[in-house]
């Protein structure tokens, strides 16, 4: 008999180790909901005997019986009341731990939710790893078939020229943002990112067509116009610059590019979503590109003349 119970429990511990965290609180949550319902059917009862038993004490002590059976008729009383008390008590730490439950279940849930959305981010990071080399490699090629040719023509050699910059950007980009991407991770699994509701910032939304643009990293607050539109962007973010502001941006080291070595270090350190969201327009750091730009070129207009 007690090796028939002990493979019973040993058969049960088993199973509730191959079931996943929340079916193991889903278990737990429903046994102690059983064995509350339990309780409090059997509350109601004793509340019942109780009701009767003071009734009956009632009616004896009006009719005046005598001291005996008050007496047992009490004492029958406070044995139902005794019971009562003590299965309330009961009954209330059930529903602390009936909410323990739920809160454990629903802590399991919200876990499993954000290992869901952890395991998504960690395959874009492997997808953009798996895809980086064979960008690599066509570009590559686009380069050796100018400079491995016997011949050399300036449209080809700057064609070439500007497809290796490119390739040498967009491969720096991919590891930053692989990297990006497994911390992001990371904090998704701590429960220390909220990306249940991830949007754009305003320094990445998608730049309008338009207006060419280069990729490239702000190492200040940043500021120019688009037509009726004024952009303003923090520091320490990924931003689609206009062209035209991109040399004097260089210039006066307001931007880097991609691949440069200290905007690595500064994307390990700050990301590059920015410093405090967008900047205030009375921001001492904020640089104004269109007015540095028109201070420049009266210079280089001198600088011809």
């Amino acid at each position: 008999m007690r090796g028939g119970i002990a493979m019973a429990f040993f058969k049960r511990e088993l199973f509730m180790r191959e079931l996943g965290p929340i079916e193991r609180f889903e278990n737990a949550l429903k046994e102690k909901l059983a064995a509350r319902q339990k309780l409090a059917e059997r509350l109601s009862v004793a509340e019942s005997e109780l009701a009767e038993k003071r009734t009956a004490a009632e009616r004896l002590a009006v009719a005046g019986a005598a001291n005996a059976r008050l007496d047992r008729a009490e004492a029958a009383m406070r044995a139902v009341e005794d019971r009562t008390k003590t299965m309330r008590a009961e009954l209330l730490e059930f529903d602390e731990q009936v909410a323990s439950a739920e809160r454990a279940l629903a802590d399991a849930k919200a876990q499993r939710d954000r290992d869901a959305l952890a395991d998504q981010i960690e395959a874009m990071a492997a997808a953009i790893e798996r895809a980086a080399p064979g960008f690599d490699g066509g570009a590559t090629a686009l380069v050796e078939a100018v400079t491995k040719s016997a011949m050399s023509i300036p449209e080809a050699t700057r064609f070439s020229s500007n497809v290796d910059a490119v390739r040498r950007e967009v491969l720096a980009a991919a590891d930053l943002i692989c990297w990006e991407l497994r911390s992001a991770a990371v904090r998704t699994r701590a429960g220390n990112a909220n990306l249940a509701s991830i949007a754009l910032s305003e320094a990445e939304q998608p730049p309008s067509a338009e207006i060419d643009r280069q990729l490239i990293y702000t190492l200040h607050p940043l500021l120019w116009r688009e037509g009726d539109e004024v952009r303003k962007v923090p520091a320490f973010a990924l931003v689609g610059l206009p062209k035209a502001l991109l040399p004097v941006a260089l210039q006066h080291q307001h931007v880097d590019h991609l691949n440069a070595r200290r905007v690595q270090t500064l994307m390990h350190l700050h990301g590059s979503a920015g410093l405090n969201g967008e900047p205030e327009h009375d921001d001492p750091q904020l640089v104004d590109l269109d007015a540095l730009l028109a201070e420049e070129t009266p210079s280089a207009q001198a600088d011809v003349a």
